[in-house]
């Protein structure tokens, strides 16, 4: 009997990281309802401007004629307005994708740049430890014992309203949380052989820390930036809902909220409920991404 070559067979738990990542992530139909959700409602805020029904904030194309019209009523310049119209003829739907438009571009660039520097403060604090750790993280807890509402309402008073006033409150609100995080895990893997061998090599700090230190870091800070994502949509709404946030002549779901919010005994519920439908939405579907990504990249959290 002569010898058959027998194919090469893959080991079992070869697969590449992310290819495992993906398959245990859609393993929850929740986590893929929720991802679905959330890119419905990221391509319906990116592509805003070309596909909402009018311009809500574009005074030419509003007519005060159309004020409070409820969910269903027909209109001769756009068509039907399928969710109402507030009290300057502005149409619900356009203005809540804009408002989504600017929510997810305020969370996201705070998100990044508290990410940028919490990463680079936690990181640097477990690295050289002493003095450094001690002041970071006195800063950090400093932070950590007050709400966080109350510190972007305070930073908010000083600054002034504006998006960008915003976008640097929420940042300063943020960027303890990664430095926290990124600092317990940057720990332990200081203690590890390859960092005393990177160290051995005389490889500069900044390599050290961004090269091989920083990237066994990331998967907690994954989780707690697409959870933080959440918490700065919510916190944006709230300030502008309060009068502190965007300016009324910016679209924000916070502000929509607030302008129907003295009609709600009216009857005129759909000025504050549809923008408010909208950012539970949003809000719920990135949290069960977050919360599968969580029980992906650490499987001890697991259920």
């Amino acid at each position: 009997m002569s010898d058959q070559t027998l194919p090469a067979q893959k080991p079992r738990g070869a697969e590449s990281p992310l290819r495992r990542i993906i398959a245990e992530f859609f393993e929850s139909r929740t986590a893929a309802v929720g991802l679905v959700i959330f890119a419905l409602v990221a391509f319906v805020a990116l592509f805003a401007p070309w596909i909402s029904p009018q311009n809500p904030y574009d005074l030419s194309q509003l007519d005060i004629m159309d004020g409070t019209l409820p969910p269903g009523s027909e209109s001769f310049t756009i068509g039907t307005y399928w969710l109402g119209t507030d009290v300057q003829g502005r149409d619900m739907l356009s203005a809540i994708m804009y408002g989504l438009r600017m929510s997810l571009i305020v969370a996201g660039t705070a998100t990044l740049l508290a990410l940028a520097i919490g990463i680079a403060t936690g990181t640097a604090a477990a690295y050289f430890g002493g003095w450094v750790d001690t002041l970071i993280m006195r800063i950090v807890d400093m932070q950590l014992s007050f709400p966080a509402i109350l510190i972007a309402l305070i930073l908010l008073a000083i600054l002034g309203k504006g998006v960008d006033k915003v976008i640097i409150a929420l940042v300063i609100v943020q960027w303890a949380y990664y430095a926290r995080t990124v600092r317990g895990n940057a720990l332990v893997e200081r203690q590890r052989d390859y960092i005393s061998a990177a160290q051995c090599l005389s490889l500069g700090h900044g390599r050290v820390m961004f090269r091989h230190l920083l990237p066994n870091c990331m998967p907690p800070l994954i989780v707690v930036a697409t959870v933080q994502i959440a918490q700065a949509i919510a916190l944006e709404a709230t300030l502008s809902f309060l009068g502190v946030g965007v300016p009324v002549t910016e679209p924000s779901l916070g502000l929509l909220i607030a302008n129907g919010y003295s009609y709600l005994l009216s009857g005129r519920y759909w000025i504050s409920f549809f923008p408010g439908i909208a950012l539970l939405i949003t809000i719920v579907a990135i949290n069960l991404v977050g919360d599968q990504l969580r029980d992906v990249l650490n499987p001890r959290l697991r259920k």
